[in-house]
């Protein structure tokens, strides 16, 4: 398991290498870019009856303010999302097509409370790449995605032209064997010859190596190539043996069994053997998850997860170890069981929660495990990469913080022989220069990279030489859109006004002012004032700040889980406000969302049947911003909120904290596009004040990198986003729903 939490700051990331480089699922739009939809009748919201049912009381502050941390959180999730958390409950006991029905069903109550606008995906912006196309994993979820081994890249710029063939080539081709084989014979006829080596620009930071201990991806995608899981996703999207040969599943769907590869040799860094792979390596792994279980076990809990036959229990102090589901049989047979069915058990399995662990050598490092009685710690484990085993297709060669982090092929790899591309190269960049990405990717130094809003307009008239075309026509694609989505949060429990792990900085003009601080929490906690937020932020031109006016919408999420995400495999029949309603097979997740959105006469436009070439998307389109919608529920709010005394007007607006990276031109106009964005349409009656952070640390250590929702410092942010764990629409609303990860993005748990 991995959790999918990832910053903003991966999206610079994304835009600098070219991470996901496949298909272009996504096409630029018009410049309106309205869907064909019409928006549902009767959409703006209406004026609430004078009747004792219209009451409105707000929160009771004084008492909730004497409660502990845990049951102010869950008084408040309650107020604000007690309708989500209604229908999440009975989506998670259907299975098969009822199932996707009803997570979609709920999920229009998580976006109908404004606690979030979902805002933007990784890709869907112009870049040029060496990377071919489509010789990485597809599926929108798991790590899989960072073993770059598979790839393909050449020592030249890929044309739009050949990017698209080969596109054609992958399509038509049997099996990956085959479009290897097909791709490799494309490349050397057009002139292409192929790199050793595939280096990518990050802004990320590492902080640990240790996989199973950390709950960031910012973490996990340095270690991802270091190590092999059960099973793995090919760049076909199917899941294929790897460190398990094959896998048995029982009658009732509890136990699976996995049939341990033989042979497979665990090394150090030097590439010296210190073992062979055995089952016990995932009973050790899961000691050791065990006692990190705030980081990485939420997956393998009954509410949030799979449901590990008693990791709850376990955790609770009611079950021994022995007792969890997780035993090896003999040394290459392993054995899994849940406490009930769960059938997206196995997409769960490229994460790092099911990431194998030498006993021997985390025991070397001085780690222990309270399984067996010891006093936890995790020693020298996981602190650089010389302090880690090895069993994947890469070593870590060299490691300089903030420079770079260097790996080579494992000559020891079982697998060897799928080893594409031996070098792999992560090259940090901190975004301070917009165009340095771009110079790199011309001169070769790194492998591709994103075309933003400055280097597109350099794209667009700089040529490669002896070409009369630009660097944009002829190199210039749309990369695809991935499975994680970027939203805005609304922080309806603020707890700090500076960063808490360094007083000085992000202060906000709010800090001792205890009048504002109480008028903007009584503001942020009424659904209708979040509603006029999240309709009026022109999402449109925040993006266009960051990838260019052409593809300002390309981008564009409108739904948390995609609208993509699942398709229904037959006919199902739900419950949609009292109406009995039929969905046909091959119906979308993100149509169904619709249906419960427009049966509550809300005005969210998030699936467009039109979309995608006809194929029907949810992205590529701004279905939430608008003008006259905002302006109604701030009238709406500005009556309640009145009704317990709080006045919202020109004269005496609300102030919304919005954290701006400085040292990033295009992000900080990016935020001057939320400030005016919302101060235009709401009139000046709430006023956005924009909160600087010169580095990047000091960013993440405000929005990012928090330890629970107490040290979220910003009223809204849109800063921390989600990709998934596995195939199934649960892998993204378990993190929004009571104590779910995401939850400290909004101020709770």
């Amino acid at each position: 398991m991995k959790k999918k939490f990832l910053s903003l700051a991966l999206a610079l990331a994304m835009l600098l290498s070219l991470a996901a480089c496949g298909g272009n699922n996504n096409a630029p739009a018009d410049d309106n870019n309205t869907p064909d939809t019409p928006p549902v009748e009767n959409n703006t919201p209406d004026t609430p009856d004078e009747t004792d049912e219209d009451v409105y009381t707000g929160l009771d502050w004084e008492a909730i303010d004497a409660m502990d941390y845990e049951d102010k959180s869950d008084t408040i999730y309650d107020f604000v999302l007690g309708e989500f958390t209604d229908a999440y409950a009975i989506a998670k006991e259907a299975s098969g097509d009822e199932r996707i029905a009803k997570m979609a069903i709920a999920e229009a109550k998580l976006l109908e409370s404004g606690i979030m606008l979902p805002v933007q995906s990784q890709g869907g912006n112009y870049a040029m790449s060496r990377m071919v196309p489509r010789t990485t994993t597809q599926v929108l979820w798991g790590m899989d995605e960072y073993r770059y081994y598979s790839a393909l890249v050449t020592n030249e710029l890929i044309t739009i032209e050949d990017n698209n063939a080969l596109k054609s080539l992958w399509a038509e081709s049997a099996d990956m064997a085959a479009y290897y084989e097909a791709a490799k014979s494309y490349l050397a006829e057009h002139g292409y010859t192929l790199s050793d080596t595939y280096t990518t620009a990050t802004s990320y930071i590492v902080n640990i190596w240790d996989t199973i201990a950390t709950s960031y991806t910012s973490d996990a995608m340095f270690i991802a190539g270091t190590y092999d899981n059960l099973l793995e996703y090919d760049a076909k999207g199917i899941q294929q043996p790897c460190l398990a040969t094959s896998y048995d599943v029982s009658e009732d769907g509890t136990v699976y069994t996995f049939h341990i590869r033989e042979g497979v040799k665990w090394v150090d860094q030097q590439g010296t053997e210190i073992g062979e792979v055995t089952a016990d390596d995932w009973v050790a792994a899961m000691e050791h998850l065990l006692d990190n279980a705030d980081a990485l076990g939420y997956l393998l809990t009954v509410s949030d997860g799979c449901g590990l036959k008693n990791f709850d229990a376990y955790l609770a102090g009611e079950a021994t170890f022995e007792e969890v589901g997780v035993k090896a049989i003999d040394d290459y047979t392993l054995e899994y069981t849940l406490e009930a069915a769960f059938p997206p058990f196995p997409t769960m399995l490229g994460y790092s929660i099911f990431a194998p662990l030498n006993r021997d050598f985390y025991r070397s490092q001085g780690g222990t495990f309270s399984a067996e009685g010891e006093e936890y710690t995790a020693g020298d484990y996981g602190k650089t990469p010389a302090n880690i085993a090895y069993c994947g297709p890469y070593l870590i060669t060299s490691y300089t913080a903030q420079n770079s982090v260097r790996y080579a092929a494992n000559p020891t790899y079982w697998n060897a022989g799928a080893v594409n591309t031996p070098n792999l190269v992560y090259s940090y960049n901190d975004g301070s220069d917009p165009l340095r990405s771009y110079n790199e990717a011309k001169a070769g130094t790194i492998s591709g990279a994103g075309l933003r809003a400055e280097a597109l307009e350099l794209a667009k008239t700089e040529t490669p030489e002896g070409s009369e075309k630009s660097y944009l026509e002829t190199y210039g694609y749309v990369s695809r859109c991935t499975g994680t989505t970027f939203p805005g949060w609304n922080n309806v429990n603020r707890g700090t006004w500076n960063n808490y792990d360094n007083d000085g900085v992000g202060i906000s003009a709010k800090r001792d002012n205890a009048e504002e601080i109480a008028r903007t929490r009584d503001a942020m906690v009424n659904q209708h004032f979040r509603l006029a937020l999240t309709n009026s932020i022109n999402r449109g031109q925040y993006n266009s700040q960051l990838v260019g006016e052409e593809l300002k919408l390309t981008s564009i999420r409108n739904s948390y889980t995609p609208g993509t995400f699942m398709y229904l495999a037959g006919d199902v029949t739900v419950d949609i406000n009292g109406t009995s309603t039929t969905f046909p097979s091959g119906t979308s997740y993100g149509e169904i969302l619709q249906a419960q959105l427009n049966a509550d006469g809300m005005h969210i436009q998030v699936w467009d049947p039109n979309g995608d070439g006809g194929a029907g998307s949810g992205d590529g389109f701004d279905g939430w911003y608008n003008e006259s919608a905002a302006k109604a529920e701030l009238e709406l709010a500005i009556a309640e909120l009145a009704q317990i005394g709080v006045e919202v007007s020109a004269e005496k607006p609300i102030h919304i904290d919005y954290p701006v990276r400085t040292f990033d031109n295009a992000y900080k106009n990016a935020a001057n596009v939320v400030k005016q964005s919302i101060e235009a349409v709401l009139e000046g009656k709430v006023i956005i004040d924009l909160v600087d952070y010169e580095k990047d640390t000091d960013n993440e250590h405000a929005t990012y990198r928090i330890n629970d929702g107490r040290d979220a410092n910003f009223d809204l942010a849109i800063a921390s986003g989600w990709g998934p764990d596995y195939g199934d629409a649960q892998s993204y609303l378990d993190t929004v729903q009571a104590g779910g990860y995401m939850c400290k993005n909004f101020g709770l748990y």
